[in-house]
């Protein structure tokens, strides 16, 4: 993602030069031509630098920083000043700017000063999280559940703690990987160590060998500066893979020379660099299905399988609900500022039915949501969102037939229609049927149907 910068010159050439300068360096840019300008932007808009000069006609920079500052209290502001203004750039430090420029400057000083105050902002930024996430990550009181499926998960991440093995997060979206990832790293020796989240799926294919492993300047069109990758960045700390089954063939590659020998080599560079990083993977796909359709390496995949945890879907794990609810009631009653309303027994029997196909992200935002609506001290049926009331009614469609059924031979059928629905596809089928795609094959082997030819 791109850093946002404001820049505000009343001189226009300055500030077009300005501009593509820092465009160039691959940030996004906006421009005002005074502070009064600049402010209209910043109430509608959220960047990381503001670039200010000082004198300008009307309100001057050192009132912008003062104002600018108010409406956004994390932006970073860096004052450009002429020589005969140092002292007044002096006092623009002391009123919160992160750095100044003197001018006249050139292009690789301008650069220098920007990414200078972007790399102390993300540094402030991570200390401020891992001032708030100590906190949340001393225990596992965030990861709720007393289910047996969950007292292994519990087992499974206690013994994370201890060593320094990979580990590879399994489960759908929704099931709590990152809160795993973040609870391993910080009740773990490394808690004061930077712990770097990667979503490999959202980052663009062309960008993701130098987000990860950084590049060097001149190594593709706009490398103006030599930039590390995260890998750098969670040097002595963690990095948190998500989505790892979406990472490209060739960034495997290289991904696998990290955990082989602790190494990374930027773009466009050929001298390696050591890294000491915990390895963290997280992924909703099967990725030994991946393996066996070529989209994902045999060899990095048995790398990261060294300590794998399955999240359970939450409908695996009923019997967790009431205690989820409970405390989700508690955290949002403290977030909201208000008493939650207590859940009638017909709203806590719709929440059971329901298959909750985002899991316990889905139940968090849905309690949220019924809350913040709900008008009375007690939550009932019609407080709920359509999809639960649809679910209480469709139960109703349900009924068993006046000589009974064998539940197997039922079982079967449906898996049956679900098979054709699919076109013989067990990842598209196990959802129709609220199951994952491990038990529709558990299920399938029992039966002993075949997939590609369910009728048989």
């Amino acid at each position: 993602m791109k850093n946002k910068i404001l820049v505000t010159e009343d001189d226009q050439v300055q500030r077009e030069i300005i501009t593509d300068i820092l465009r160039l360096a691959g940030n996004e840019v906006r421009s005002s031509a005074s502070a009064e300008e600049a402010l209209a932007v910043l109430r509608e808009d959220d960047f990381e630098v503001l670039l200010t000069d000082m004198k300008m006609p009307g309100m001057d920079g050192l009132e912008l920083l003062r104002q600018a500052k108010r409406l956004r209290a994390d932006l970073e502001v860096v004052v450009m000043t002429a020589h005969a203004s140092v002292k007044t750039a002096v006092t623009a430090i002391r009123e919160g700017a992160a750095d100044y420029l003197e001018k006249p400057f050139d292009k690789d000083e301008l650069i220098l000063v920007v990414n200078r105050t972007l790399e102390r902002r993300e540094l402030r930024h991570q200390n401020r999280q891992l001032r708030e996430l100590v906190t949340e990550a001393v225990s596992l009181g965030n990861i709720v559940g007393e289910s047996p499926a969950m007292q292994r998960v519990f087992e499974r991440v206690q013994r994370a703690i201890r060593v320094n093995s990979t580990v590879m997060i399994l489960g759908e979206s929704g099931t709590g990987k990152e809160l795993i990832a973040r609870h391993i790293h910080f009740a773990g020796p490394r808690q004061n160590k930077s712990f770097i989240v990667v979503n490999c799926a959202a980052i663009p294919e062309n960008l993701v060998e130098s987000e990860l492993f950084g590049h060097e300047k001149g190594a593709f069109t706009g490398a103006d500066a030599s930039r590390p990758g995260k890998f750098e960045a969670a040097d002595g700390g963690t990095i948190f893979l998500d989505e790892i089954g979406d990472m490209r063939l060739e960034s495997q590659a290289k991904l696998l020379r990290v955990l082989q020998d602790g190494t990374v080599e930027r773009v466009g560079s050929i001298r390696p660099r050591q890294v000491d990083v915990r390895v963290i993977v997280a992924t909703n796909r099967d990725l030994r299905d991946a393996v066996a359709e070529g989209e994902f390496r045999e060899d990095l995949y048995f790398r990261l399988e060294v300590l794998p945890i399955a999240l359970p879907p939450l409908r695996e794990r009923m019997q967790d609900l009431p205690m989820l609810i409970g405390h989700f009631r508690d955290k949002l009653a403290k977030k909201l500022g208000i008493k939650a309303p207590a859940l009638s027994p017909d709203v806590l029997d719709a929440f059971r039915r329901y298959r909750w196909p985002g899991n316990v992200r889905e139940l968090e935002h849905t309690l949220e949501q019924v809350f913040v609506l709900s008008e009375g001290e007690i939550v009932t049926t019609a407080d709920l969102p359509e999809k639960l009331r649809s679910r209480e009614q469709a139960s109703a469609e349900y009924s068993l037939p006046p000589a009974g059924v064998v539940l197997e031979e039922l079982e079967q059928e449906l898996i049956r229609q679900a098979l054709e629905r699919s076109g013989g596809s067990i990842k598209e089928a196990a959802p129709l049927l609220g199951l994952t795609y491990k038990t529709l094959q558990y299920r399938l082997k029992k039966h002993e149907i075949d997939r590609k030819n369910p009728e048989v």
